[in-house]
């Protein structure tokens, strides 16, 4: 039997929180802010995408590869410490030094006092104006997994990562009763009035999807507040807005857009083999069928072959 199997409810805390250019007072609020949460009664921490530092990747500068470190490493061990003295489980998201010319947006799971459970590097990496990542990151090469943890089997997939639905379908078919999506995204600012609602709606509405599709929850957890870009005008607006969504796609519960906050949400597991039975989505994939999604684009105007 794993750790999980016997856990029935979860509470899950989302950590909206805002970055400062100093990382160890970052990563000191993170604390503070994990101890909120679990005072609330959260068994499951979740913090924001590469919370340690400002989102560094609005530009190109190598200087930034000094903010690496490894994992395990320095943070996660302060936070492995933290998790078995709480005694809860702690996602953080860390910008790993893997080796010489070699880095990775990575997420640890650590588990109360069973400490260190292992980690997951993002596999979707963006390449957009603010969001330079393929600079920064190798794409990962753990592939999708699932965690036993005391706090339930956890799914951790980062940002990008929540726009495809084969991840989230693939990481839900390794277990995983809960989809953890560390974040940090925004609004370019002078776009924000004729984009901004529709950025907004698609970014929950996609996860909420997820939810659905695979029976299970779906908990994103976001950054929040202004952050400049380096040496140039504008930045980016993160927008908050962190949540969760049950099995049905219903939206649990839901952070303000415009300032900090500790979520925390009871959630039933019970449920998720509920809706699995009522909406038998896995028992009816035709996986005889879908030989095509290995491929990049099924080019349907290919020249038949004569004779």
């Amino acid at each position: 039997m794993t750790v999980a199997a016997s856990r029935e409810s979860v509470v899950v805390g989302l950590v909206q929180m805002s970055m400062l250019a100093d990382t160890a007072r970052n990563i000191e609020h993170a604390i503070d802010l994990v101890r909120q949460a679990a005072a609330s009664g959260a068994t499951l921490i979740c913090l924001p995408e590469l919370f340690s530092s400002r989102y560094f990747c609005q530009v190109e500068d190598t200087a930034n590869f000094d903010l690496a470190e490894s994992v395990p490493g320095p943070t996660t061990e302060t936070l492995a410490a933290l998790a078995a003295e709480l005694d809860v489980v702690i996602i953080a998201n860390v910008f790993e030094r893997r080796a010489a010319g070699i880095f990775h947006n990575t997420a640890a799971v650590l588990d109360g006092k069973h400490g260190y459970r292992g980690k997951y590097r993002k596999m979707h990496i963006p390449d957009d104006p603010r969001y330079f990542e393929k600079f920064y990151f190798t794409p990962g090469d753990l592939g999708f997994k699932s965690f036993s943890t005391g706090s339930g089997e956890l799914g951790v997939l980062i940002c990008w990562d929540q726009w495809y639905p084969e991840a989230a379908r693939l990481t839900a078919l390794k277990g995983a009763q809960i989809l953890i999506y560390p974040t940090a995204i925004g609004w370019h600012p002078e776009e924000k009035a004729q984009l901004g609602q529709a950025q907004h709606a698609a970014w929950e509405t996609i996860q909420r999807s997820h939810a659905v599709a695979n029976g299970c929850y779906v908990a994103a957890v976001n950054r929040v507040g202004f952050e400049g870009q380096p040496g140039a005008d504008g930045g980016i607006d993160f927008w908050g807005g962190s949540f969760v969504a049950g099995p049905d796609g219903q939206v649990l519960a839901r952070a303000p857009s415009d300032s900090e906050h500790v979520l925390t949400v009871p959630l039933d597991l019970a449920a998720i083999e509920e809706t699995r039975v009522g909406w038998p989505f896995f028992r009816d994939r035709r996986i005889d069928a879908y030989a095509g999604l290995v491929e990049r684009y099924l080019d349907t105007d290919a020249e038949e072959p004569s004779g």
